[in-house]
Protein backbone atom coordinates (compact mmCIF):
# COMPACT_ATOMS: atom_id res chain seq x y z
CA UNK A 1 0.00 0.00 0.00
CA UNK A 2 1.81 3.43 -1.36
CA UNK A 3 1.33 6.50 0.66
CA UNK A 4 -2.03 7.48 -0.66
CA UNK A 5 -3.64 4.42 -0.20
CA UNK A 6 -3.14 2.14 -3.54
CA UNK A 7 -1.66 -1.48 -3.76
CA UNK A 8 0.67 -0.79 -6.27
CA UNK A 9 4.31 1.60 -6.59
CA UNK A 10 3.72 4.63 -6.54
CA UNK A 11 5.50 5.14 -10.06
CA UNK A 12 2.40 3.16 -11.23
CA UNK A 13 0.24 5.50 -9.64
CA UNK A 14 -1.20 8.52 -11.56
CA UNK A 15 -1.94 11.78 -9.90
CA UNK A 16 -3.68 14.62 -11.13
CA UNK A 17 -2.71 17.42 -9.49
CA UNK A 18 -4.64 21.09 -10.14
CA UNK A 19 -2.16 23.82 -10.58
CA UNK A 20 -3.67 26.97 -9.49
CA UNK A 21 -0.33 29.17 -9.95
CA UNK A 22 -0.17 29.29 -6.03
CA UNK A 23 2.49 27.92 -3.35
CA UNK A 24 0.23 25.43 -2.06
CA UNK A 25 -0.85 23.39 -5.08
CA UNK A 26 3.11 23.78 -6.31
CA UNK A 27 4.16 22.35 -3.43
CA UNK A 28 1.38 19.67 -3.51
CA UNK A 29 2.93 18.42 -6.48
CA UNK A 30 6.48 18.67 -5.94
CA UNK A 31 5.93 16.53 -2.58
CA UNK A 32 3.93 13.88 -4.91
CA UNK A 33 6.62 14.11 -7.88
CA UNK A 34 9.57 13.60 -5.26
CA UNK A 35 7.66 10.68 -3.65
CA UNK A 36 7.72 9.22 -7.31
CA UNK A 37 4.05 9.59 -8.40
CA UNK A 38 3.33 9.77 -12.28
CA UNK A 39 2.27 13.72 -11.49
CA UNK A 40 -0.28 15.37 -14.29
CA UNK A 41 -0.58 19.46 -13.63
CA UNK A 42 -3.52 21.19 -14.87
CA UNK A 43 -4.64 24.43 -14.67
CA UNK A 44 -7.71 25.56 -15.51
CA UNK A 45 -8.43 29.01 -17.05
CA UNK A 46 -11.29 30.34 -15.04
CA UNK A 47 -12.04 33.79 -15.70
CA UNK A 48 -10.21 37.08 -16.87
CA UNK A 49 -10.12 39.90 -14.50
CA UNK A 50 -10.90 42.22 -17.36
CA UNK A 51 -14.42 40.63 -18.39
CA UNK A 52 -15.72 40.04 -14.77
CA UNK A 53 -14.98 43.85 -13.50
CA UNK A 54 -15.85 45.51 -16.52
CA UNK A 55 -11.73 47.12 -16.88
CA UNK A 56 -9.17 45.68 -19.32
CA UNK A 57 -5.80 44.91 -18.47
CA UNK A 58 -6.05 43.77 -15.16
CA UNK A 59 -5.74 40.44 -15.69
CA UNK A 60 -3.25 38.83 -13.14
CA UNK A 61 -4.83 34.76 -14.20
CA UNK A 62 -2.27 35.00 -17.19
CA UNK A 63 0.22 35.36 -14.90
CA UNK A 64 -1.03 32.25 -12.20
CA UNK A 65 -0.82 29.87 -15.82
CA UNK A 66 2.63 31.00 -16.19
CA UNK A 67 3.62 29.92 -12.71
CA UNK A 68 1.64 26.81 -12.76
CA UNK A 69 3.53 26.08 -16.64
CA UNK A 70 6.88 27.62 -15.09
CA UNK A 71 6.51 25.17 -11.72
CA UNK A 72 5.89 22.40 -13.89
CA UNK A 73 8.68 22.47 -16.24
CA UNK A 74 10.99 22.88 -12.74
CA UNK A 75 9.62 19.41 -11.32
CA UNK A 76 9.63 18.12 -15.26
CA UNK A 77 5.49 16.89 -15.51
CA UNK A 78 3.80 17.50 -18.04
CA UNK A 79 1.23 20.41 -17.49
CA UNK A 80 -2.28 20.90 -19.37
CA UNK A 81 -3.96 24.36 -19.07
CA UNK A 82 -8.20 23.80 -20.15
CA UNK A 83 -10.32 26.89 -20.70
CA UNK A 84 -13.22 26.08 -17.92
CA UNK A 85 -14.47 30.01 -18.41
CA UNK A 86 -17.95 29.35 -19.70
CA UNK A 87 -18.57 26.54 -16.76
CA UNK A 88 -16.72 28.47 -14.03
CA UNK A 89 -19.09 31.78 -15.14
CA UNK A 90 -22.13 30.14 -15.08
CA UNK A 91 -21.97 27.75 -11.81
CA UNK A 92 -19.82 30.22 -10.25
CA UNK A 93 -19.90 33.93 -11.18
CA UNK A 94 -23.67 34.01 -12.50
CA UNK A 95 -24.71 32.52 -9.19
CA UNK A 96 -22.50 34.75 -6.98
CA UNK A 97 -24.53 37.85 -8.93
CA UNK A 98 -27.85 35.67 -8.33
CA UNK A 99 -27.10 35.47 -4.58
CA UNK A 100 -26.24 38.77 -3.98
CA UNK A 101 -29.56 39.72 -5.90
CA UNK A 102 -31.86 37.53 -2.94
CA UNK A 103 -30.27 40.01 -0.73
CA UNK A 104 -27.80 36.61 0.38
CA UNK A 105 -24.18 36.37 0.88
CA UNK A 106 -22.38 33.83 -1.23
CA UNK A 107 -19.50 31.99 -0.90
CA UNK A 108 -18.13 31.28 -4.31
CA UNK A 109 -15.00 29.00 -2.70
CA UNK A 110 -17.61 26.18 -1.97
CA UNK A 111 -19.41 26.53 -5.65
CA UNK A 112 -16.16 26.61 -6.90
CA UNK A 113 -14.86 23.41 -5.40
CA UNK A 114 -18.32 21.62 -5.81
CA UNK A 115 -19.06 22.77 -9.30
CA UNK A 116 -15.68 23.30 -11.36
CA UNK A 117 -13.21 21.70 -9.25
CA UNK A 118 -14.68 18.86 -7.70
CA UNK A 119 -17.30 17.84 -10.46
CA UNK A 120 -16.13 18.60 -14.01
CA UNK A 121 -12.00 18.99 -13.28
CA UNK A 122 -12.72 15.60 -11.25
CA UNK A 123 -14.57 13.89 -14.27
CA UNK A 124 -11.26 15.35 -16.79
CA UNK A 125 -8.76 13.28 -14.00
CA UNK A 126 -10.64 10.48 -14.54
CA UNK A 127 -10.53 10.54 -18.31
CA UNK A 128 -6.69 11.20 -18.15
CA UNK A 129 -6.59 7.30 -16.16
CA UNK A 130 -5.81 9.12 -12.71
CA UNK A 131 -6.14 7.05 -10.06
CA UNK A 132 -6.49 10.30 -7.63
CA UNK A 133 -7.30 14.41 -7.96
CA UNK A 134 -4.57 16.34 -5.55
CA UNK A 135 -5.44 19.58 -4.22
CA UNK A 136 -3.49 21.73 -1.95
CA UNK A 137 -6.24 22.63 0.26
CA UNK A 138 -5.14 22.43 3.80
CA UNK A 139 -7.61 19.69 5.10
CA UNK A 140 -7.05 16.29 5.99
CA UNK A 141 -8.40 12.65 4.28
CA UNK A 142 -8.54 10.13 6.93
CA UNK A 143 -9.80 6.20 6.29
CA UNK A 144 -11.78 5.40 9.05
CA UNK A 145 -13.83 2.11 9.69
CA UNK A 146 -16.82 3.05 7.19
CA UNK A 147 -14.30 4.86 4.38
CA UNK A 148 -12.85 8.47 3.34
CA UNK A 149 -13.19 10.87 6.25
CA UNK A 150 -12.90 14.84 6.15
CA UNK A 151 -11.05 16.56 8.91
CA UNK A 152 -9.62 19.69 10.13
CA UNK A 153 -6.35 20.82 9.14
CA UNK A 154 -3.61 20.32 11.80
CA UNK A 155 -2.92 24.31 11.53
CA UNK A 156 -6.47 25.37 12.95
CA UNK A 157 -5.47 28.76 10.83
CA UNK A 158 -5.16 27.52 7.77
CA UNK A 159 -8.12 25.12 7.79
CA UNK A 160 -10.04 24.80 4.61
CA UNK A 161 -12.60 22.34 5.69
CA UNK A 162 -15.47 24.29 5.51
CA UNK A 163 -14.84 25.22 1.81
CA UNK A 164 -15.42 21.55 1.12
CA UNK A 165 -18.23 20.67 3.47
CA UNK A 166 -20.31 19.95 -0.33
CA UNK A 167 -17.61 17.54 -1.30
CA UNK A 168 -19.74 14.02 -1.83
CA UNK A 169 -18.33 11.01 -0.22
CA UNK A 170 -17.70 9.59 -3.81
CA UNK A 171 -15.82 12.46 -4.92
CA UNK A 172 -13.91 12.08 -1.27
CA UNK A 173 -13.07 8.41 -2.38
CA UNK A 174 -11.10 9.90 -5.55
CA UNK A 175 -9.66 13.23 -3.83
CA UNK A 176 -6.15 13.61 -1.75
CA UNK A 177 -4.96 16.91 0.55
CA UNK A 178 -1.43 16.33 1.30
CA UNK A 179 -0.87 19.68 3.15
CA UNK A 180 -3.64 18.76 5.69
CA UNK A 181 -0.56 17.63 7.92
CA UNK A 182 1.33 20.65 7.41
CA UNK A 183 1.73 24.20 8.63
CA UNK A 184 1.98 27.16 6.47
CA UNK A 185 5.62 28.15 7.05
CA UNK A 186 6.21 24.18 6.48
CA UNK A 187 4.62 24.38 2.93
CA UNK A 188 6.73 27.69 1.96
CA UNK A 189 9.93 25.79 3.48
CA UNK A 190 9.18 22.74 0.93
CA UNK A 191 8.44 25.85 -1.68
CA UNK A 192 12.53 26.72 -0.88
CA UNK A 193 13.64 23.55 -0.57
CA UNK A 194 12.39 22.32 -3.98
CA UNK A 195 13.32 25.87 -5.31
CA UNK A 196 10.17 26.73 -6.58
CA UNK A 197 9.76 30.26 -8.86
CA UNK A 198 6.62 31.04 -6.75
CA UNK A 199 8.48 30.07 -3.32
CA UNK A 200 7.53 33.66 -2.55
CA UNK A 201 4.61 34.69 -4.19
CA UNK A 202 1.83 36.24 -1.79
CA UNK A 203 -1.45 34.56 -1.01
CA UNK A 204 -4.17 35.80 -2.62
CA UNK A 205 -6.76 37.97 -0.18
CA UNK A 206 -9.65 38.70 -2.53
CA UNK A 207 -12.25 36.03 -4.23
CA UNK A 208 -10.06 34.96 -7.35
CA UNK A 209 -12.46 36.86 -9.91
CA UNK A 210 -13.00 40.03 -7.80
CA UNK A 211 -9.59 41.90 -8.02
CA UNK A 212 -9.61 44.14 -5.27
CA UNK A 213 -12.51 43.30 -3.27
CA UNK A 214 -14.63 45.05 -5.81
CA UNK A 215 -18.01 42.86 -5.42
CA UNK A 216 -20.26 45.36 -5.87
CA UNK A 217 -18.78 46.75 -8.98
CA UNK A 218 -18.81 43.08 -10.31
CA UNK A 219 -22.41 42.03 -9.79
CA UNK A 220 -23.48 46.03 -10.71
CA UNK A 221 -21.89 45.13 -14.06
CA UNK A 222 -24.00 41.68 -14.96
CA UNK A 223 -27.05 43.33 -12.92
CA UNK A 224 -27.33 46.50 -12.80
CA UNK A 225 -30.61 46.03 -10.78
CA UNK A 226 -29.01 45.03 -7.65
CA UNK A 227 -27.53 48.66 -8.13
CA UNK A 228 -31.34 50.40 -8.17
CA UNK A 229 -31.76 52.25 -4.89
CA UNK A 230 -34.26 51.72 -1.90
CA UNK A 231 -34.86 52.55 1.76
CA UNK A 232 -33.24 51.39 5.06
CA UNK A 233 -35.73 50.57 7.79
CA UNK A 234 -35.56 50.19 11.24
CA UNK A 235 -37.19 46.70 12.48
CA UNK A 236 -39.49 49.08 14.14
CA UNK A 237 -40.67 50.28 11.16
CA UNK A 238 -39.63 53.87 10.63
CA UNK A 239 -37.78 54.55 7.52
CA UNK A 240 -34.50 56.26 8.33
CA UNK A 241 -32.97 56.84 5.23
CA UNK A 242 -31.97 55.59 1.60
CA UNK A 243 -29.31 53.41 0.18
CA UNK A 244 -27.30 52.76 -3.06
CA UNK A 245 -28.03 49.17 -3.68
CA UNK A 246 -28.57 45.99 -1.25
CA UNK A 247 -25.72 44.50 -3.09
CA UNK A 248 -23.31 47.18 -1.00
CA UNK A 249 -24.66 45.32 2.45
CA UNK A 250 -24.71 41.92 4.41
CA UNK A 251 -26.05 40.93 7.67
CA UNK A 252 -24.61 41.69 10.91
CA UNK A 253 -22.94 45.26 8.72
CA UNK A 254 -22.36 47.93 11.37
CA UNK A 255 -20.13 50.74 9.26
CA UNK A 256 -20.61 52.52 6.22
CA UNK A 257 -24.60 52.73 6.94
CA UNK A 258 -24.66 56.20 7.14
CA UNK A 259 -26.97 57.18 9.74
CA UNK A 260 -24.81 58.18 13.04
CA UNK A 261 -26.44 61.30 12.43
CA UNK A 262 -29.92 61.31 11.79
CA UNK A 263 -32.27 61.84 14.26
CA UNK A 264 -33.36 58.89 16.60
CA UNK A 265 -29.94 56.96 15.92
CA UNK A 266 -27.19 58.33 17.92
CA UNK A 267 -27.85 56.39 21.26
CA UNK A 268 -26.71 53.22 20.03
CA UNK A 269 -24.77 51.38 17.17
CA UNK A 270 -26.85 50.40 14.33
CA UNK A 271 -26.74 46.99 12.44
CA UNK A 272 -28.00 45.24 9.32
CA UNK A 273 -29.97 42.28 10.33
CA UNK A 274 -31.75 41.77 7.11
CA UNK A 275 -32.28 42.41 3.74
CA UNK A 276 -35.77 42.72 1.73
CA UNK A 277 -34.47 42.05 -1.88
CA UNK A 278 -38.24 41.96 -3.48
CA UNK A 279 -38.50 45.67 -1.71
CA UNK A 280 -35.10 46.41 -2.11
CA UNK A 281 -35.10 47.46 1.90
CA UNK A 282 -32.07 47.13 4.21
CA UNK A 283 -33.43 46.77 7.54
CA UNK A 284 -31.68 47.69 10.44
CA UNK A 285 -31.32 46.82 14.37
CA UNK A 286 -29.87 47.17 17.89
CA UNK A 287 -27.23 44.17 17.92
CA UNK A 288 -29.87 42.33 19.89
CA UNK A 289 -31.98 42.09 17.04
CA UNK A 290 -29.01 39.80 15.66
CA UNK A 291 -28.98 37.50 18.24
CA UNK A 292 -30.75 33.94 16.85
CA UNK A 293 -31.03 30.65 18.29
CA UNK A 294 -31.84 28.54 16.04
CA UNK A 295 -30.86 28.23 11.78
CA UNK A 296 -32.54 27.20 9.20
CA UNK A 297 -30.32 25.14 6.71
CA UNK A 298 -30.89 23.44 2.78
CA UNK A 299 -29.52 21.87 0.49
CA UNK A 300 -27.65 20.02 3.14
CA UNK A 301 -24.99 17.40 1.97
CA UNK A 302 -24.35 14.73 4.87
CA UNK A 303 -20.61 13.22 4.24
CA UNK A 304 -20.63 10.83 7.25
CA UNK A 305 -21.22 7.46 6.49
CA UNK A 306 -23.89 7.33 9.19
CA UNK A 307 -27.20 9.30 9.38
CA UNK A 308 -27.40 11.96 12.47
CA UNK A 309 -29.84 10.65 14.97
CA UNK A 310 -32.46 13.60 15.98
CA UNK A 311 -30.77 15.96 18.21
CA UNK A 312 -27.44 15.14 17.37
CA UNK A 313 -24.97 16.86 19.42
CA UNK A 314 -22.66 19.02 17.64
CA UNK A 315 -20.45 22.20 16.69
CA UNK A 316 -20.99 24.29 13.66
CA UNK A 317 -19.32 26.77 12.07
CA UNK A 318 -21.40 29.73 10.83
CA UNK A 319 -18.91 31.76 8.63
CA UNK A 320 -15.54 30.94 7.93
CA UNK A 321 -13.75 32.57 9.77
CA UNK A 322 -15.30 32.56 12.79
CA UNK A 323 -14.56 29.48 15.64
CA UNK A 324 -16.78 26.38 16.12
CA UNK A 325 -19.65 26.68 18.21
CA UNK A 326 -22.05 24.35 19.97
CA UNK A 327 -25.41 23.00 18.65
CA UNK A 328 -28.04 20.30 18.34
CA UNK A 329 -28.76 19.45 15.06
CA UNK A 330 -32.21 17.51 13.46
CA UNK A 331 -31.87 16.57 10.03
CA UNK A 332 -34.92 16.42 7.58
CA UNK A 333 -33.75 14.88 4.25
CA UNK A 334 -31.65 17.42 2.53
CA UNK A 335 -33.10 20.47 5.06
CA UNK A 336 -31.91 20.66 8.89
CA UNK A 337 -32.59 22.89 11.47
CA UNK A 338 -29.65 23.46 14.02
CA UNK A 339 -30.58 24.73 17.61
CA UNK A 340 -27.62 26.94 19.10
CA UNK A 341 -26.71 26.42 22.80
CA UNK A 342 -25.69 29.97 22.89
CA UNK A 343 -27.32 33.13 20.83
CA UNK A 344 -25.01 34.01 17.49
CA UNK A 345 -25.32 37.06 16.47
CA UNK A 346 -24.68 37.92 12.51
CA UNK A 347 -25.96 34.76 10.91
CA UNK A 348 -26.02 35.67 7.35
CA UNK A 349 -28.26 33.43 4.60
CA UNK A 350 -26.00 32.51 1.57
CA UNK A 351 -23.49 31.18 4.00
CA UNK A 352 -22.51 27.91 4.97
CA UNK A 353 -23.25 26.50 8.21
CA UNK A 354 -21.09 23.37 8.81
CA UNK A 355 -21.21 20.61 11.61
CA UNK A 356 -18.09 18.76 13.09
CA UNK A 357 -17.57 16.12 16.20
CA UNK A 358 -13.98 17.07 17.50
CA UNK A 359 -12.09 17.59 14.20
CA UNK A 360 -14.36 15.41 11.94
CA UNK A 361 -16.43 17.43 9.12
CA UNK A 362 -20.00 15.68 8.73
CA UNK A 363 -21.72 17.80 6.71
CA UNK A 364 -23.19 21.22 6.39
CA UNK A 365 -25.49 23.10 4.51
CA UNK A 366 -26.43 26.87 3.11
CA UNK A 367 -28.13 29.33 5.53
CA UNK A 368 -31.79 30.32 4.40
CA UNK A 369 -33.06 31.78 7.60
CA UNK A 370 -32.94 32.24 11.36
CA UNK A 371 -34.33 32.87 14.54
CA UNK A 372 -34.36 34.01 17.77
CA UNK A 373 -36.83 31.44 19.16
CA UNK A 374 -35.06 30.14 21.90
CA UNK A 375 -35.38 25.76 21.89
Amino acid sequence: MNGLGFDKPPGMTRVVVAMSGGVDSSVTAAVLAEQGYEVVGITLQLYDHGQAVGRKGTCCAGQDLYDARRVSERLGIPHYVLDFESRFSEAVIDDFVASYLRGETPIPCVRCNQTVKFRDLLTTARELGADALATGHYVRREVGTDGAELHRAVEAARDQSYFLFATTKQQLAFLRFPLGGLTKDETRALARRFDLPVAAKPDSQDICFVPEGSYAALVAARRPEAVAPGEIVHVDGRVLGTHPGIVHYTVGQRRGLGLSTRPGCEREPLFVVGLDAPRRRVVVGPRAALACRRVHIQDVNWIATTPPPEGMAVTVKLRSTQPAVAATLVLDGTTAEVRLAEPEHGVAPGQACVAYQGDRLLGGGWIVGAMATRA
